[in-house]
């Protein structure tokens, strides 16, 4: 297996990036995906399933974990029997169980990707709070649970990229949307945090700001290259999941991805 390397290895090389705010080297390591081991959550559908897919097809292991089990052997089988554990983010037994079978068949964990989340659009005067303290556990707790369950295997090899998915409606304020993005708020901060916390461990955490994107999420059957709002186009989640590698690739700092058409060019690596 290719073991991700520190810049200057054979099988790594640099680029110049920008992270306002790190007390670290502008020099990056540049992760090769090909032989990595990358646990991606909510991966039985959407942006995790699209993560999941793209890793396989470059080269990697990716290690699928969704409560929906069913939809996760089927992904498995598609992606040549790639280790699949049904997991519900919420409960720390489970994630750290699913920790342990991907250690115990890797013995490693280059990668992590928190995807897994639920969306909550209601109006702030009709949120049921019961509601918004379960889609705070999902979108916020769990971010924190799963990474500090995958911490101790990337510490050990002093090497290690953490996504966080965050949302572009964090970028903007508009009505109905206030439970769900304030949720994404704290991502945000947790993600900032976490890379300053985690950076003297050789380990860089990328938040990636996904805006409209076609999935099961929302629950409206958007289509990609559908306009949704004024200036707003509906984006694959293949599209998100290409960025997604950038950043596990990069570790770049933020990876805010435009409300606008696709832009190829975010998904390709920084020169």
């Amino acid at each position: 297996m290719t073991v991700p390397r520190e810049v200057g290895g054979s099988n790594s090389s640099t680029i110049g990036v920008s992270c306002p705010g790190c007390e670290q080297d502008s020099r990056m390591s540049i992760l090769e995906l090909r032989g990595s081991v990358v646990v991606v959550t909510g991966a039985s559908s959407g942006i995790g399933a699209a993560t999941a897919r793209l890793l396989h097809a470059a080269g990697a292991h990716p290690v699928l974990a969704a409560r929906r089990a069913d939809r996760l052997a089927a992904l498995s089988q598609e992606l040549g029997g790639a280790l699949a554990v049904p997991t519900d983010v919420t409960d720390q037994s489970a994630v750290l169980r699913m920790v342990a079978a991907t250690l115990a068949q890797y013995g490693r964990i280059d990668g992590l990707v928190n995807n897994a989340g639920a969306a909550l659009h209601v109006p702030l005067d009709r949120l049921d709070l019961e509601d918004y303290r379960n889609a705070f556990e999902l979108n916020v707790v769990s971010v924190l649970g799963v990474t500090q369950a995958v911490l101790p295997s990337m510490r050990a090899r002093h090497f290690g990229r953490i996504i966080t998915i965050s949302s572009g409606t964090t970028r903007r304020t508009m009505p109905g949307i206030g439970g769900y993005a304030s949720t994404k708020a704290a991502v945000n901060m947790l993600s900032a945090v976490m890379r300053l916390e985690f950076e003297p461990d050789g380990i860089a955490v990328t938040n990636v700001l996904p805006s409209i994107t076609e999935s099961e999420f929302n629950g409206d059957g958007r289509k990609a290259g559908a306009p949704s709002r004024p200036g707003m186009i509906v984006h694959s989640a293949e599209y998100v999941g290409k960025v997604i590698l950038r950043g596990l690739q990069t570790g770049e700092e933020t990876l805010d991805i435009p409300f606008g058409p696709e832009d190829p060019r975010l998904t390709e690596l920084p020169r």
